[in-house]
């Protein structure tokens, strides 16, 4: 039996050996990741190829562009030990459909970021690199934990530097003692310390103190390999900055908004649409306004791409409804999350962490998609599914 199988695995080596190499790397860099997975269990020879760094690399830049956007989905449910979904928009534009595909159990971890087909995931005492498909994963340093912290973590890459950092922001608030025991105060965040990790480094580098709040969990936007963030300072004001972090000089920045954000609380969120930065904007009216920076770094290049009118999606249920209402009355669409611009302009959006829905801008109708075990409240991240490690160079 032995021999038979040496024989077989000697056959297969001898056609791919055939084959000249930009044609296997041209078919199996446009394999989705799974198939290339399977594909690693023909032989020992398939998984060398699969595992080259150039092929990793080749079949990354295919998924990053092609034709429909990905995402990874966690359940936020611990009693699901925080399952991970992957969806696929490739075939949407073409055939209407879209995969929706449940990933093998990893760690019980909570979903922090994506960057080049790897996750940022932490759990109560460490923070990990891991690339959910291959399941290969590191475990950062720790960073040494303050008292009644509140952390923030992003995670991002360096185009010309061609590392990987991780930023974390640590607040210390006010403690009082009471009865003999610590208690934290409710008072205004006093203090942050920004703590920077390369990946590959032993330890973590204390850059200095930040003026912006980022204590709540805010969706970040990378761009020309600065991450960007809405924020606002320490001193309870409601106007939103917008903030960058250059990952390569490791220096914060405010960077300018258009002029319909003169009023308080106009921002609502960042996104990359098409590789440009692009932010949620909305007024005293129920319509969500998408600005453009056409150009990066021009104030005057910001333009209004489109506006979403009001929707709510009808299997919202009662509770969540409320939920919806009360966020509102605090933060118009403060609910709903423009995701991406598909292929045909159609525009994806989230609403709530529970719906996910398509918006046509020329017709102005929505359309809600739905998925087999689909978690009632999830987390998500844009993701491009990929076999990709930190060792190997993207483009």
């Amino acid at each position: 039996m032995s021999k038979l199988v040496k024989t077989s695995e000697q056959q297969t080596s001898n056609i791919m050996e055939k084959l000249p190499q930009e044609i296997i790397l041209g078919i199996l860099s446009r394999l989705p990741s799974t198939s290339l997975l399977q594909s690693m269990l023909v032989c020992r020879a398939w998984r060398r190829l699969i595992r080259d760094p150039l092929l990793v690399a080749t079949h990354f830049s295919h998924m990053a562009d092609k034709d429909g956007p990905s995402f990874i989905f966690q359940s936020n449910r611990p009693s699901s030990s925080y399952q991970l979904f992957f969806i696929d928009f490739s075939d949407f534009h073409s055939q209407g459909k879209v995969m929706f595909k449940k990933l093998p159990h990893l760690m019980s971890i909570y979903l922090l970021d994506s960057c080049n087909g790897l996750l940022c995931m932490r759990d109560a005492r460490w923070i990990y690199i891991c690339n959910p498909f291959t399941r290969v994963y590191l475990q950062l340093p720790k960073l040494v934990n303050y008292p009644a912290q509140v952390g923030h973590i992003a995670f991002g890459f360096h185009q010309t530097t061609k590392q990987y950092k991780v930023i974390q922001v640590v607040y210390l608030r006010q403690q009082v003692l009471l009865g003999g025991r610590i208690n934290v105060a409710t008072s205004t965040l006093v203090q942050s310390q920004v703590h920077v990790l390369t990946i590959g480094d032993p330890s973590w580098r204390h850059i200095g103190t930040l003026p912006y709040d980022l204590a709540r969990p805010i969706p970040k936007a990378l761009v020309n390999g600065r991450l960007h963030w809405l924020s606002k300072p320490n001193n309870d004001n409601t106007a939103s900055i917008l903030i960058s972090f250059d990952l390569e000089t490791e220096q914060f920045q405010e960077m300018a908004k258009p002029d319909c954000c003169g009023s308080n609380r106009c921002f609502h969120h960042l996104m990359v649409l098409r590789g440009f930065l692009s932010a949620g904007a909305y007024h005293d009216n129920d319509e969500l306004e998408v600005w453009v920076m056409k150009e990066y770094g021009i104030k005057e290049s910001w333009i209004k791409e489109f506006t979403i009118g009001n929707h709510l999606p009808p299997t919202l249920q009662q509770n969540d409804l409320l939920h919806f209402n009360m966020a509102k009355a605090r933060f118009p669409n403060s609910s709903v999350r423009v995701l991406c611009i598909l292929r045909n302009d159609e525009i994806l959006l989230e609403y709530l962490n529970r719906v996910v829905v398509v918006f046509d801008p020329r017709h102005g109708t929505f359309k809600e998609l739905t998925f087999d075990a689909m978690p009632h409240w999830y987390k998500l991240v844009v993701h491009v599914g990929s076999l990709n490690w930190i060792h190997i160079p993207v483009c």
